[in-house]
């Protein structure tokens, strides 16, 4: 059994790749906030990839644990010096596996927000990335406006020495920045939110002007927020495999990352104070992100929801569980082709057709074993970026609703809490206790779920709209979840 540590990394060597190049002599040019597994199987892996060319040295990445949640990965990244494997689960079954070690330093920000600030405004730091999540940003569903009343932003405001929040953390490295008279940083998100970057900057400059007023026209001439699209399904690590990476190469790493082969990043290239390379190791720049977005966050994302929600009814757990029932299949591939590729933007470099089929292929990695529980939860802020967007373009043009409108019925049903096998759901959203209760109320008058106007706006306005899913809400309730799927599947087929 092998320590995963810098001073064991020659034993490791023998079993798996390992980091080639000096992590001591590699400078940080990025604090990133968010040190999850999804970070570590896409960004910080394209940037070791790209720290293997013995010309750059100053892209190491400065990962930052922001919330008390985080204090596990955090004394577990501290302990391995960084290091992490990385075992991407291939469609055959066979591992591939690696050490990642562009993680050359680890803070932890309710021990030390000082630390954390002054990383932030480092002069060699060029760039900060965030994974915090879609319910990270911090804003009203319906409104789109920043939420002043969350109580961390409260004490951040009083506190500002002291931050909780990333808004107060960013600001103050900001001002730093500013009064030390250094050059400005790239703020990029890296979260699967529909124009992230714009997202972040009306978030952050939201709170600047409460916060920092007088920071506000400094941050406009030297801060940019450029756009990205992500992608790689990323599972939550589980013991099994930790244990299985013990088991086949003797190494003894507490929490290494799962994900699948596939791999995509899009970049608006907008970067005030200069970028990696990414594109060397297959990261995409372009100059407008937002077709590829609608792509991935209509399609992959939305899909995924699709998977979730109905096979959740069903009693699946996994999400390759519920791509194998045939019906569910063909629902999503109605509901990809019929409803969502007709309203998507200009996407000349993208062969839709293939991109379709490789998330069938995806979804169906019975190796990946992505639970539906990871896949529906925070659904509350998922569903209004997902799914919410398709249904106006298509009521704008009169287009077709029914998959959607029984997806949104399904969901519905789902929230009860409550599977069709009798077996309990456990809704993790931080509106809950909303859910479930709009949920129940539903179960004599569906469009009362609709009234929760921080995840459906207006949507509940549409006559058309709430006709269907009251319709689709009424037929899963009669007959079930896979005869709805059935009938309506049939119905679209001998429409085309």
């Amino acid at each position: 059994m092998i320590k995963l540590n810098n001073l064991n990394l020659p034993q490791v060597s023998r079993q798996v790749s390992v980091p080639l190049y000096n992590r001591s002599k590699i400078k940080t040019g990025i604090v990133h906030v968010g040190i999850g597994g999804f970070h570590r199987a896409h960004q910080a892996y394209y940037t070791d990839k790209l720290l293997h060319d013995e010309s750059i040295n100053d892209w190491g990445i400065c990962g930052v644990a922001l919330l008390d949640f985080d204090t596990k990965i955090y004394e577990t990244l501290k302990e391995q010096d960084g290091l992490y494997t990385l075992i991407v689960k291939e469609l055959d079954g066979s591992l591939t596996k690696r050490v990642i070690g562009s993680i050359v330093e680890v803070l932890f920000a309710p021990e030390n927000p000082l630390a954390v600030i002054e990383k932030m405004a480092h002069p060699e730091v060029k760039i900060i990335t965030l994974t915090i999540t879609e319910g990270g940003y911090n804003f009203n569903e319906s409104t789109g406006e920043f939420n002043f009343e969350n109580p961390m932003i409260i004490h951040d405001l009083v506190n500002p020495s002291s931050p909780k929040s990333i808004f107060g953390y960013l600001t103050q490295a900001l001002k730093h920045r500013k009064e030390k008279g250094l050059k400005g940083v790239s703020i990029q998100s890296c979260d699967n939110i529909q124009g992230n970057g714009h997202i972040a900057k009306k978030m952050i400059t939201s709170y600047i002007k409460a916060a920092e007023p007088n920071l506000l026209s400094w941050v406009e001439e030297n801060v940019s927020f450029p756009n990205s699209m992500v992608d790689r399904i990323t599972p939550v690590t589980e013991q099994k495999d930790i244990d299985l990476l013990l088991q086949t190469s003797g190494i003894d790493d507490a929490w290494p990352v799962v994900c699948e082969p596939f791999k995509q990043w899009v970049i608006e290239d907008d970067f005030v104070a200069g970028r990696p390379t990414w594109e060397t190791v297959g990261a995409q720049f372009v100059k407008n992100v937002e077709p590829y977005e609608e792509m991935k966050l209509m399609l992959l994302n939305a899909g995924h929801s699709v998977l979730g929600i109905l096979g959740a009814l069903m009693g699946y757990t996994t999400i390759d569980e519920a791509i194998g029932n045939t019906n569910i299949s063909t629902f999503l591939r109605i509901y990809m082709g019929n409803v969502v590729t007709p309203i998507l933007g200009n996407l000349e470099e993208v062969n839709l057709k293939n991109y379709k089929h490789s998330l069938v292929q995806r979804f169906g990695n019975k190796y990946m074993k992505d639970q539906i529980d990871r896949i529906c939860s925070q659904s509350s802020a998922k569903i209004p970026k997902f799914i919410l967007p398709t249904i106006q373009k298509q009521l704008a043009v009169n287009g077709p609703i029914k998959s959607a409108s029984l997806i949104l019925a399904a969901w519905a049903i789902y929230s009860i809490g409550v599977d069709e096998k009798g077996s309990p759901i456990n809704i993790k959203d931080v509106l809950s206790d909303k859910l479930i209760e709009k949920a129940k109320e539903a179960k004599s008058s569906p469009e009362v779920f609709l009234e929760i106007d921080e995840v459906f706006g207006n949507i509940k306005d549409s006559e058309r709209f709430v006709k269907n899913f009251k319709k689709a809400y009424a037929k899963i309730t009669d007959f079930g979840i896979e005869r709805s799927v059935i009938d309506l599947n049939s119905k679209v087929l001998n429409e085309i």
